[in-house]
């Protein structure tokens, strides 16, 4: 549409909420066409990010960069993609979906481009800020689409699914980008992400979303917002990210970066706050419901960390390659889909809180059973477990988002902060996850290191003769008997050093699993709690003895 004055829609086809599309009546295979475009577009938008992080030692080889440095490429995306939902919905509200289909899709095809052309890791970083910006807006739009390919009956499902596709691509790029790899090294990932861009464009082309309304919703004011609470949003992902790596207390930049970024978060909320006409109503954020709310998405994706900080680092710990991995990863995979669709059937308005302790108790039951792995632990023997946290990351997605949309459609000014408030909390939770469950592994191993190296002494018989056998085992390259002894050291070092991670590892499924009770019981405790306070303030049924003239009994 051309104009700015809202349309006169028939009762089904009215948008939902400012900057959504109308809901008109499509035929069935219309329908399934935009569940297939909705899928390519929340996968093509999570498979930029997922297929880096698959394969960051692979990345960190061609680009000659260290570990740190390579951090820099995930942190990145997550520093924009969390930013630009602060811009995304007054973009669509004030410019159509149409312009924010088209801008967005043709600037991802052109980024995704560029990175044919990236042979440092300084374009490499820019090229993955840029596709964090892409990445928040194609998650938005696929939603869209699901949207579209269900009748109004059926809206929570196309929520639960629209939302749910984009955790797909992490399992996905982990199982086939090793394959990507061998065609053109690092170049076949990008190749192939050029070609789901351009795929992803074409589609979204030839079926285009039913038009909403527009409205004029910017102000001079929510670009100062934008570029104060984006940059401390920034340096905050940075932080987490990368704090364990260049390590919290050592980094003097860790520090500055910090404070910044409080600084930074609380000078853009003050400006908000004071406003007459907010981007974000910083009253309504701040309330007790959106509080806890926050708080539940941030703890429940510290859990689902498990399976990219704990068991995948706990695999690789113990050398396993990718390809040994590879049907661990296609049981993620089918954990995550069943935990998407499970959700789809089972979500009812009226118990919204039962899959979310539901998916706690799968994922702490998980964790429990990890927590007892040895040296001798391979890929079957966590089949189950792993399924289990697939499936429960997956099955709370969908009854939270209900949560905090059923509170913005009775206010619509509050969509803008709660897009902002579910993004952030999505990423930082993950980020928070990461960086928790990172070093408290590092710190513990150290502990257990040093438990282990305080009983080794050569004068324990058992001690020596495992030097012996190290030595032994290297006898026919090496004749002289110190270097055998000093490569039977070595060779015992290293045994004790995979023994701590083993235990270290250990202690952070067991962690996990303490969050993940915690956390039910709490959110157990709530739910308890207002289902007797919603009875106890139950008006009482009237009698017929009280009831007006001219009603009716029920």
């Amino acid at each position: 549409m051309d104009h700015y004055a809202p349309r006169d829609w028939q009762p089904h086809e009215r948008p939902s909420l400012p900057g959504s599309p109308s809901t008109p009546l499509h035929s069935t295979p219309k329908r399934l066409a935009y569940a297939l475009v909705g899928l390519l577009v929340a996968l093509t938008g999570g498979l930029g990010n997922s297929l880096v992080i698959a394969n960051l030692p692979y990345l960190q080889g061609a680009l000659g960069a260290t570990t740190a440095e390579m951090a820099w490429l995930p942190a990145a995306y997550v520093m924009t993609n969390v930013s630009m939902n602060l811009l995304l919905v007054k973009f669509r509200q004030q410019f159509g979906l149409r312009a924010f289909t088209e801008v967005f899709l043709v600037l991802y095809a052109l980024v995704t481009f560029g990175h044919l052309f990236v042979n440092d890791l300084s374009s490499a970083i820019a090229v993955r800020a840029a596709h964090g910006m892409v990445g928040a807006a194609l998650s938005s739009l696929g939603l869209y689409y699901m949207i579209q390919a269900f009748p109004a009956k059926w809206r929570m499902k196309a929520l639960v699914l629209g939302l749910g596709a984009s955790q797909l691509a992490l399992p996905l790029a982990r199982l086939f980008s090793e394959d990507l790899m061998q065609i053109a090294e690092w170049r076949g990932l990008y190749l192939f992400e050029l070609g789901m861009a351009l795929l992803t464009l074409g589609c979204v082309f030839l079926l285009k979303l039913p038009p909403g309304d527009r409205f004029k919703t910017f102000e001079k004011l929510d670009f100062l917002t934008f570029a104060i609470l984006a940059t401390g949003v920034a340096l905050l992902c940075a932080v987490l990210s990368l704090g364990r790596i260049d390590w919290w207390l050592e980094a003097p930049w860790i520090g500055i970066a910090s404070a910044a970024s409080i600084a930074l978060i609380l000078a853009g909320l003050a400006i908000e706050h004071n406003r007459s006409n907010p981007l974000l109503m910083t009253r309504w954020l701040g309330s007790g419901v959106m509080i806890r709310l926050a708080l539940a998405v941030i703890l429940i994706r510290m859990v689902l960390s498990e399976q990219s900080t704990g068991a995948v680092g706990f695999m690789q710990a113990l050398n396993m390659s990718s390809q040994q991995l590879h049907s661990l990863y296609v049981v993620m995979l089918l954990g995550s889909i069943a935990g998407l669709a499970t959700s789809a059937l089972t979500i009812d308005p009226k118990h919204l809180f039962m899959p979310l302790i539901v998916s706690l108790a799968l994922m702490a039951v998980g964790s429990v059973m990890d927590s007892y792995s040895n040296n001798l632990t391979r890929p079957e023997n966590m089949y189950f477990s792993q399924f289990l946290l697939a499936f429960g990351g997956t099955f709370f997605l969908g009854p939270t988002m209900v949560l905090g949309t059923r509170r913005v459609l009775t206010n619509p000014r509050n969509l803008v902060s709660f897009s902002v408030l579910f993004g952030i909390c999505q990423n930082l939770g993950g980020l928070i996850g990461a960086a928790l469950l990172g070093t408290f592994q590092i710190v513990r191993e150290k502990f257990h290191s040093s438990n282990i190296v305080e009983h080794l002494t050569m004068m324990d018989p058992r001690v020596a003769a495992r030097v012996q056998s190290g030595g032994n085992a290297v006898g026919s390259m090496i004749a002289d008997p110190s270097l055998r002894n000093l490569q039977g050291i070595r060779s015992l070092a290293t045994a004790a050093t995979r023994e701590a991670n083993v235990l270290a590892y250990n202690d952070v499924f067991m962690l996990i699993a303490v969050i993940a009770v915690l956390t039910m019981i709490w959110i157990s405790i709530r739910a308890l709690w207002l289902m007797s306070t919603t009875q106890a303030v139950a008006p009482a049924p009237a009698t017929p003895s009280v009831q007006p003239s001219g009603a009716t009994s029920s």
